[in-house]
């Protein structure tokens, strides 16, 4: 039986969009996603996060007409709050604007160097500043391939999520993307989603208890469309998706329709 958390689906439009053209494809989507999440079902927050360049002019759209289950995401954050890195955006910056950080996401790590250590240090920082960290972590091809997906999921849960505040407990999201799915187009089954996700949830009990374990959200994320994600959202362990690509299109909607309808069952 499917347990009564929140259906998040947050769309990350990764390095796509400047200010003028997430200006136009966010007033093309927003009057419907607000019709699907505030009226037909209120279980259901849909996030959106544009490039940080992009955020002030899609939190000036969410704020003049009031959208209260879609709020708004920043891509990533730095730990410290201010000072001499360039380049960088700060929780306190993001707290401006965002209810949101995704963080560790596999193009971070991979192209960027990100550690667990440092994912751990912006989850913490996110917390301290009012923002829900959405947190990435998941295999590689030759990881999955080898046998390794527990192996690995476990040291990046231990890693990046030790030590968490108890009252922050139950804010935490956590996007299983298994690299190999990630904009490939070859997506996870359900059964292979859910049960790393089941996986996470278990981990996490043993960390912080049975409670913090329930109250905890997991999305799946790799080559989630409107065709696909009904069978995702259907597992019990499964509450949402982190959505890349197709969340660039006006098809989002239909999936975030979808995503909706299959929570209800």
């Amino acid at each position: 039986m499917k347990h009564a958390r929140t259906t998040i689906i947050a769309g990350n439009w990764k390095m796509n969009y400047g200010p003028k053209r997430a200006a136009q494809f966010t007033m093309e989507i927003l009057p419907q996603l607000n019709q699907l999440t505030h009226h037909d079902h209120n279980n259901l927050l849909c996030i959106l996060c544009p490039p940080t360049i992009s955020l002030e002019t899609v939190h000036q759209l969410l704020q003049m007409s009031h959208y209260p289950h879609i709020e708004l995401g920043a891509q990533n954050m730095y730990f410290e709050e201010q000072g001499a890195f360039t380049g960088e955006i700060s929780p306190l910056m993001v707290h401006e604007l965002c209810r949101n950080v995704i963080l560790g996401h596999s193009e971070r790590r991979m192209y960027f160097g990100e550690t667990d250590e440092m994912v751990h240090k912006k989850t913490l920082a996110a917390f301290k500043h009012a923002i829900r960290p959405i947190v990435c972590i998941g295999e590689n091809l030759a990881q999955y391939e080898a046998g390794q997906t527990e192996q690995v999921i476990r040291a990046q849960v231990q890693g990046a999520l030790s030590q968490l505040p108890e009252e922050h407990l139950g804010e935490l999201v956590i996007a299983y993307e298994p690299i190999w799915a990630i904009g490939t187009g070859k997506a996870a089954t359900p059964d292979i989603a859910g049960n790393v996700s089941s996986f996470i949830r278990h981990l996490y009990g043993e960390m912080y208890g049975r409670e913090a374990a329930t109250a905890l959200h997991i999305l799946y994320g790799g080559s989630v469309t409107a065709a696909n994600i009904s069978s995702f959202i259907g597992h019990p362990d499964v509450d949402g998706a982190l959505v890349g690509g197709a969340s660039l299109k006006p098809d989002f909607v239909e999936l975030v329709h979808q995503a909706a309808e299959a929570a209800l069952l």
